[in-house]
């Protein structure tokens, strides 16, 4: 795929260079510190308006980060269960235009049927967890539970969290970015994927297990963000069975988690974390009391 604008873009358009090829890149500022004025320049992450069509038809606009586009097109049909397996996308192109990027999907023809029903042609905001949702019931989706093999330790918390900020190139250099990273149980980084939006960070890693055909539910995951019952539902969705972030939880994330048997932590920083739901799978900790 080529770096450079389409020749229907023009110059003049006040979108124009608006960096939809690379997620981040140099921006020009001016400093103020008390009455003097300085010049500079800085990495600054870039968003655009990306859009999933699924057999021709427009289904939802996300804004994202524009990296990874295959493992997001993947993880996002996987996690809001358009698709029930990765052999349902049979192609992704990945198109792009002067004003941001489509993503052209195509699976089979019961499945383009079933997504037409639910009537979701709609914009979402940067990571949004709900876009285009029209009813709750479909918030709140049937509930799908996981399955522990065995009670991992700790330790892999704390190696997987102390590894993960050399593993965020983006966000070293902007300071804009979220993380999303699958660990094996004994804590090593497998796959991390970096997004303005921390939906779309978890989407683009599940969909890097998917198309690497890698089981997800053999490792666990953690967020550079509050843990929200979004990321819960999709952690659930995908047969990961820990989802650890760097904030806190909210309390209906916490309730999901309880009932699809994920185990849900928050404040991991250094060797210290809160266990919120299933504390049970930790070995060495009993479980939470209800």
């Amino acid at each position: 795929m080529s770096d450079q604008p389409p020749p229907s873009l023009r110059p003049d358009h006040p979108l124009f260079g608006l960096g939809y090829s690379r997620p981040v890149r140099d921006r020009a500022f001016e400093r103020l510190e008390g009455a003097v004025v300085s010049s500079g320049d800085a990495p600054i992450a870039e968003e655009v308006p990306v859009a999933f069509v699924y057999n021709q038809r427009p289904h939802v606009v996300m804004m994202a980060t524009p990296d990874d586009f295959e493992d997001f097109a993947a993880g996002f049909s996987l996690s809001e269960e358009i698709v029930r397996s990765p052999n349902d996308i049979q192609h992704v192109d990945v198109v792009r235009h002067g004003q941001g990027v489509e993503l052209q999907i195509t699976v089979p023809a019961d499945v383009g049927e079933r997504l037409a029903a639910r009537g979701r042609q709609l914009a979402g905001r940067t990571g949004c967890g709900l876009c285009g949702v029209e009813t709750i019931s479909e918030v709140l989706r049937e509930l799908r539970t996981v399955r522990w093999r065995e009670p991992m330790d700790a330790a892999a918390l704390w190696r997987a969290e102390a590894d993960l900020g050399a593993r965020q190139e983006y966000n070293r250099a902007t300071g804009a970015m979220h993380a999303a990273a699958w660990c094996t149980f004994e804590g090593t980084i497998r796959v991390v994927r970096e997004d303005v939006g921390r939906h779309n960070a978890l989407d683009k890693v599940i969909g890097a297990l998917a198309r690497e055909h890698t089981d997800a539910s053999t490792g666990f995951l953690i967020m550079t963000s509050r843990a929200s019952y979004e990321l819960v539902q999709k952690a659930a969705v995908a047969g990961i069975p820990l989802l650890a972030a760097v904030s806190r939880p909210t309390g209906l994330a916490i309730r999901l988690a309880e009932a699809a048997n994920v185990t849900l932590i928050g404040l991991l920083r250094g060797h210290t974390a809160n266990v919120y739901a299933h504390a049970e799978h930790i070995r060495g900790m009993p479980a939470l009391s209800a």
